[in-house]
């Protein structure tokens, strides 16, 4: 399933680059202000961060297909229930950094010179996470997180000034279905285009 969506996406960029107008490419990076929900995990928003490439595809006068590839640190803090409904793992487990390699694929709609709206889905794939919540030698956590992103860019020549938010869709819990895990992040940044 994830390489049929990887390969769809693909051949999206590719059509897209074949009928574009316009490619610029460029670096960015910026704060994610992320949690995870669920009863195991505390509620309020912890910082972690995102650093990557980007690729603007014109399609047009008011629309762009904005594919990039990000690096994500997401932090969360374990909750007091942590404890009750995972008796087998480690009790004293507080924080949880996990490290995804992020591909989202935005649709541009251009308000303005200056002024665009984001919107499109996010393909994270677990590069690295917290050995301390093994259980059996399995991950507690799922190598795929699908989100779907929403937000706004600001463009002044080369730069880029960006905030948006992204919802988790799956359960990315790899334990059991006692409690469902989503992730949920604010993401701020700034972009160079370099092309």
């Amino acid at each position: 399933m994830k390489s049929k969506i990887l390969s769809l996406a693909v051949a999206v960029l590719i059509f897209s680059a074949a009928q574009a107008q316009s490619i610029h490419l460029g670096i960015k990076g910026g704060t994610n202000i992320n949690k995870i929900s669920g009863e195991s995990f505390n509620q309020k928003f912890t910082y972690g961060y995102h650093l990557g490439g980007f690729a603007e595809i014109g399609l047009g006068t008011k629309w762009a297909l904005q594919p990039e590839v990000l690096f994500n640190e997401i932090n969360a803090d374990t909750s007091s229930q942590f404890s009750k409904i995972y008796t087998s793992l480690p009790s004293n487990v507080k924080n949880v950094k996990l490290r995804y390699l992020s591909i989202p694929i935005l649709l541009d709609y251009k308000v303005s010179n200056l002024f665009a709206l984001q919107a499109g889905p996010q393909f994270g794939i677990l590069m690295n996470h917290d050995n301390s919540l093994v259980q059996d030698g399995k991950s507690a956590f799922k190598k795929g997180d699908f989100s779907m992103l929403a937000g706004v860019q600001l463009k002044i020549a080369s730069l880029r000034i960006y905030g948006r938010y992204a919802i988790g869709l799956n359960n990315i819990n790899d334990i059991d279905n006692k409690d469902k895990w989503k992730s949920q992040s604010f993401q701020l940044g700034i972009g160079l285009a370099l092309l």
